[in-house]
């Protein structure tokens, strides 16, 4: 029986639903929301809280794109550290941010105790130095938490504790973070799913939009049928594609890929992860790990920046497994699977509001999970009535991609290549 969901170990774990029907004919609503990821979902379940009528439209299956494939971290803060973005956008602004970014994490959690989200939480996540200067940057980050932002659940983690911590020499120290936390992020968003169709919203599967027409207020086309809105949400991340060209060039859809190795014994798996947390190093092109449920090692590692995906991703992505671990040379990988995101320039969120009525976030660059969830919230704030929260990521600095949609992948393909090669170094 196809299920509509590719291959990987979180398909192969979750309790999968029957698929939704997919739109027929013309609805009216007052807001229709295009994706069904994190940002469309929890859009849709803030939406139809407050009372308005939602209609959201997902072009495969709830969860199928990259909110269904991630690493499943759920990080405090924002993709830039704190010093960054006071250098940015200046110090008020900045702890704005923080307190969002914050938010964003107790927002998760409190969606999974309130509607009952069966979805692997665990606690924690490791930041791990790849090089010495990293591991002197993150202690000075923990130290610019804990002494000016007053945040008390991070420290430092000298190079011995992390081997310790980790099984491996290979990283100089880290940054743990004891109130960010990690999750199986299909289960996580197909949760949202059923609440968002819980609090009133109708949702829609196999309805890929094909265009959106003005003309006369707002008509959301499938090939089954139209939404006619007075709002629209896009919450099409890296698959926006060509829908809507006056934001498509304000990022850039890249692939990264995961593999999950056959289920390791209890032994082992404290071995290489003594404290069940997440862990993700600080090289440009980040590798990222975690213990599932059922204690595979479920490792991230490797990006490419066309449309295809590796012929072989277990491959791949082992190579960079073996770095970590090369302890596990003869350990069976039992899956391995890719998705596309999308990064920014500035690889902070592309947030704003087109003609008054479409909404859209974007652009989450690798801190999708509690970010999009947030940006869902803010949507539905915004629309009723208060941007205020909403306007924070709105007014950050945007730069659109050189070369617009056609032209952005040579130069992308060049600065990676250059931040790949300083990662070697």
């Amino acid at each position: 029986m196809t299920t509509g969901y590719i291959d990987s170990y979180y398909s192969a774990s979750a309790p999968l639903p029957a698929q939704r029907d997919a739109l027929s004919g013309s609805v009216e609503t007052d807001v229709a929301v295009v994706g069904g990821g994190f940002t469309g979902l929890s859009a849709a379940l803030h939406l139809s809280r407050r009372g308005y009528r939602v209609v959201l439209l997902e072009a495969e299956r709830a969860g199928w794109g990259a909110s269904g494939r991630n690493g499943g971290h759920v990080g405090i803060g924002q993709r830039r550290d704190q010093a960054e973005l006071e250098a940015l956008v200046g110090e008020e602004h900045a702890r704005g941010l923080w307190a969002l970014g914050l938010e964003a994490v107790g927002l998760v959690r409190d969606l999974i105790a309130d509607h009952g989200i069966d979805c692997d939480l665990k606690r924690g996540i490791l930041h791990v130095a790849a090089k010495p200067a990293h591991a002197e940057e993150l202690r000075e980050y923990c130290r610019l938490l804990q002494q000016r932002y007053g945040y008390g659940a991070t420290r430092y983690v000298d190079r011995e504790e992390t081997r310790q911590m980790l099984g491996t020499g290979r990283y100089h120290g880290a940054q743990l973070d004891r109130d960010a936390a990690h999750l199986h992020p299909l289960k996580y968003a197909l949760g949202l799913a059923r609440a968002a169709e819980k609090a009133g919203a109708t949702l829609h599967e196999a309805s890929r939009v094909t265009r959106i027409d003005r003309a006369e207020g707002l008509t959301v086309h499938t090939s089954g049928g139209e939404v006619r809105a007075k709002r629209v949400v896009l919450g099409c991340n890296g698959y926006l594609g060509g829908l809507d060209k006056r934001v498509a060039g304000m990022i850039m859809p890249i692939n990264n890929f995961i593999l999950a190795t056959e289920p390791l014994g209890g032994e082992l798996a404290r071995e290489l992860i003594r404290d069940d947390v997440a862990v993700a190093d600080t090289l440009f092109v980040i590798n990222y790990w975690k213990l599932s449920a059922d204690n595979r090692l479920l490792f991230g590692g490797g990006e490419n920046y066309t449309r295809r995906f590796p012929r072989d991703i277990k491959a791949f992505v082992r190579k960079y497994l073996l770095r970590v671990y090369p302890q596990l040379a003869d350990t069976r990988i039992d899956y391995a699977w890719g998705g596309t995101l999308a990064v920014t320039m500035s690889r902070m969120p592309s947030y704003g509001c087109l003609d008054g009525n479409v909404y859209y976030a974007q652009g989450f660059s690798g801190h999708g999970v509690p970010t999009a969830t947030l940006a869902g919230a803010l949507i539905a704030e915004a629309i009723d009535g208060d941007r205020s929260r909403f306007d924070l990521f709105a007014r950050l600095p945007t730069r659109r991609f050189p070369g617009g949609t056609y032209l952005r992948w040579p130069g992308l393909v060049a600065g990676m290549a250059w931040h790949s090669l300083l990662d070697k170094l």
